[in-house]
């Protein structure tokens, strides 16, 4: 990474002057004008103004004095979510019945039913379905940061617009555009560091919108949040795509226009992928932005929830609090066990599946050579089945 800075540019971000040719920034985007994030070990934690690593107590001494903390994420890394669980568990031992979570991952609407799981009125498998409604999959991903904060009674908060409002959104009636939140349509980086990552396709001018949307709409409810006079004293932690906080000029700024405040933003960041998981990798043409992406960077590896030991060889889809096979595949252990396309999955080993999230948590825990009971349901029938998970060469 290349750290020189012209000094020119340097001027530039003094004093304002506009200099259509600049090119390189006193800020890189992926560290510190003084020390890049590849140089770095993972865990280890760069304060991005200073260049300076410090120690998590150290950046939690002074992310404390902040009203908001925004904590980035990559949503299917793992260790990204790690990082938030430590920082989240901190902060509530810090400041006991003063910490709130807001998530990217639930809408607004979804508030009072958070509100009651928060306060136990919410069953874990409704919790479950909540969350898929509003997010989709992935629940085993976020699940210690949710069992944390709910043993501890830590406030939930939905932060995205409603699927009304995003229909409302899209419409262009005028009619339809009242009670939407006020968008900033004209944030200097905002827009080219995005369509940067779009691909700076004409074809993604729509998704662009719609990302100001959740944007605003995120950022309205910390807003929300801070002007709440039962919040006097509060912190709330944001968690959301890096995506949303890096540089400050998505959810940050948009809260700070509606409310200023003081808030932190971290960024757990993977530099590298590992070899199984270059698939992944994005080419991007990045856009040089005058701007820290963050306060700090929590360096991690690149981690997923690993696969399955056992497979059970099939293709599944939710259906109405169970499990349906759409289709079996040959020579699989599903095969094997007689096991037939349109058949419902209601439990194995004795536990209740709800959803296909459910079985995949459950085949998670098991080993190549076990052998699970099912209960099936065919047509009217409901029957036991036995099926024993051979390894991949047997």
């Amino acid at each position: 990474m290349i750290l020189t800075t012209r000094f020119v540019v340097a001027l530039s971000l003094l004093f304002s002057i506009n200099l259509a040719v600049a090119e390189e920034y006193a800020v890189p985007h992926s560290g510190s004008p003084y020390l890049p994030l590849d140089d770095l070990q993972n865990n280890d934690i760069l304060h991005l103004p200073t260049g300076l690593k410090v120690n998590f107590d150290q950046m939690q001494n002074a992310i404390s004095s902040s009203n908001v903390i925004y904590i980035g994420e990559t949503h299917d890394n793992i260790e990204a979510h790690r990082a938030q669980l430590e920082i989240i568990m901190d902060l509530t031992r810090r400041f006991p019945d003063k910490i709130s979570v807001g998530m990217e991952m639930f809408r607004r609407s979804a508030q009072q039913d958070l509100d009651r799981w928060n306060i136990g009125e919410l069953s874990l498998d409704q919790f479950k379905k909540l969350f898929r409604k509003n997010w989709g999959d992935g629940y085993a991903l976020y699940k210690p940061i949710f069992d944390f904060i709910n043993k501890n009674h830590v406030p939930l908060i939905g932060l995205k617009p409603s699927t009304e409002t995003e229909d409302r959104f899209r419409s262009n009636k005028p009619s339809d555009q009242n009670n939407l939140p006020k968008i900033d349509f004209n944030d200097r980086y905002h827009r080219p560091f995005s369509m940067s990552i779009f691909g700076g396709h004409q074809a993604m001018e729509k998704p662009y919108r719609m990302l100001l949307l959740w944007e605003e709409t995120m950022a309205q409810t910390v807003a929300d949040f801070l002007i709440d006079p039962s919040n006097i004293n509060s912190k709330l932690v944001i968690l959301a795509g890096g995506f949303h906080v890096q540089y400050g000029f998505g959810i940050p700024k948009r809260a700070f226009r509606r409310v200023p405040h003081s808030y932190s933003i971290v960024l757990p960041t993977a530099t590298e992928l590992p070899a199984e998981l270059k698939d992944r990798e994005m080419d991007v043409q990045h856009v040089p932005i005058p701007l820290y992406s963050g306060d700090y960077a929590w360096k991690i590896p690149y981690k997923i929830l690993p696969d399955n030991k056992v497979k059970l060889g099939v293709v599944l889809e939710n259906s109405k609090n169970t499990v349906r096979i759409k289709s079996v595949l040959a020579n699989s252990n599903a095969e094997l066990a007689g096991l037939k396309d349109g058949d419902l999955l209601l439990a194995i080993d004795g536990a209740e599946l709800n959803d296909i999230e459910d079985l995949t948590d459950k085949l998670r825990k098991l080993d190549v050579g076990h052998r699970a009971r099912l209960i099936v349901k065919r047509e009217s029938e409901v029957m036991d089945v036995e099926i024993q998970f051979r390894g991949p060469k047997q």
